[in-house]
């Protein structure tokens, strides 16, 4: 039996900063919408289109958007795999993600190996396994923040986790989405995955996984799907990221930037959702963090992707390379899927935010490694706050 280490007012405080605020719109228990508000840089519109140099763009890499839209996006020829920074189009395809397209998807499989060395740079005893547990429905009242991200590749589709957080340059109206890296690039050997739509309270009644394609399209995405129109990771995962091993793992960190799929009032998502979380870069140190938690929704064995989970555990330090920064690591039984999902703790000025992601762990899954965010996951987030301060 895996030892549990959840101290109830620890969890319970974190568990409160993801329930929905008071300025929350959107679903119900006896009403739900499935009509997510348009981005901030389109208010006032009534409909999303692409952005007016997208075809431009795809023309200049050699594509055509009509025939990006009818299928083109799945040639994934080694010159068709876009892998630049300045590279990232994501044009919106309307009811690609479908209830049943969303349940197919499956975890990134970014794994280490179980007996990754103790004596690299500077790593703690491994943490005992902390059994992850099922988050309350509907998840837009206790985890309002967090989604699931959708994305294809050339193995097919797949999923990850990830939340809502703050823009500086839009308080109070942040389309702004944190993630993994390896959740919408493929690391060193590949480019930007494609069609990626984040979908926040993703099965908000946590209906069972063989219901979900029968499901009201309003459980299985409350608030609707979201697209990036803009994707930026870390250039250090670009380089090194690989599937397995924890290459690139420290800098395994992106933000995405992200409009509805069909637009109505002019909301941003954090409006629509009603929460986002504030980031804190340079966290304190692990000794002075009392509990992290990780939230998000595991989809590999015994999980199904379905639902959502947390863990909740005091962190230690993990260094997969002496020359790169340490990671931090809790006792978490959640496998892939969860992977980008958000860790969350009390910041340096004591109040909670997130502080990593999800990025690596054993199989089988007894713990979770996730970066420390300092100046170039700050720098990313500022670049990509600043692309969309005046739209």
């Amino acid at each position: 039996m895996p030892s549990i280490r959840r101290p109830a007012l620890a969890a319970a405080a974190l568990a409160a900063v993801l329930a929905v605020t008071a300025t929350a719109c959107g679903p119900t228990d006896d009403d739900a919408s499935d009509q997510p508000g348009a981005s901030a840089g389109q208010q006032g519109q009534g409909s999303v289109t692409p952005p007016k140099d997208i075809n431009q763009r795809l023309k200049e890499l050699g594509m055509d958007l009509d025939q990006w839209k009818n299928g083109e996006w799945k040639n994934w020829n080694k010159d068709d795999w876009l892998r630049e920074a300045g590279d990232f189009v994501n044009p919106i395809i309307e009811d690609l993600w479908k209830p049943e397209r969303m349940k197919e998807a499956e975890d990134p499989q970014k794994t280490v190996p179980a007996d990754l060395s103790d004596d690299q740079g500077v790593t703690d005893p491994e943490p005992a396994p902390v059994e992850a547990s099922q988050v309350r429905t509907p998840y837009h009242d206790n985890a309002a923040p967090v989604g699931k991200v959708f994305f294809d590749g050339p193995d097919g589709s797949m999923v990850c986790s990830a939340t809502v957080v703050k823009d500086p340059a839009h308080p109070g109206k942040s389309n702004m989405v944190w993630t993994a890296g390896h959740c919408v690039h493929a690391g060193k050997k590949g480019g930007w995955y494609r069609n990626i739509a984040f979908v926040p309270s993703f099965n908000d009644k946590g209906a069972p996984a063989a219901r979900l394609n029968s499901s009201p399209r309003e459980q299985v995405a409350p608030y609707g799907a979201w697209w990036a129109d803009w994707a930026s990771t870390s250039q250090q995962w670009i380089k090194q990221g690989e599937e397995t091993g924890g290459s690139g793992a420290p800098y395994d960190f992106a933000v995405l930037h992200v409009k509805p799929e069909a637009g109505s009032e002019g909301k941003s998502l954090e409006e629509t959702v009603g929460a986002a979380l504030p980031v804190e870069f340079n966290a304190p140190a692990v000794k002075d963090i009392s509990d992290m938690g990780a939230w998000g929704y595991p989809a590999a064995p015994p999980f199904d992707g379905s639902k959502m989970f947390s863990c909740v555990d005091k962190p230690g330090r993990l260094s997969t390379s002496s020359s790169q920064p340490t990671m931090y690591r809790i006792g978490c039984t959640m496998t892939g899927g969860s992977s980008g999902g958000g860790w969350f703790a009390n910041g340096a000025d004591g109040k909670p935010a997130l502080v990593s992601n999800t990025s690596i762990g054993p199989a089988p899954a007894t713990w979770l490694a996730g970066p420390h965010l300092g100046p170039e996951a700050k720098s990313m987030y500022d670049a990509v706050s600043r692309k969309f301060a005046n739209r």
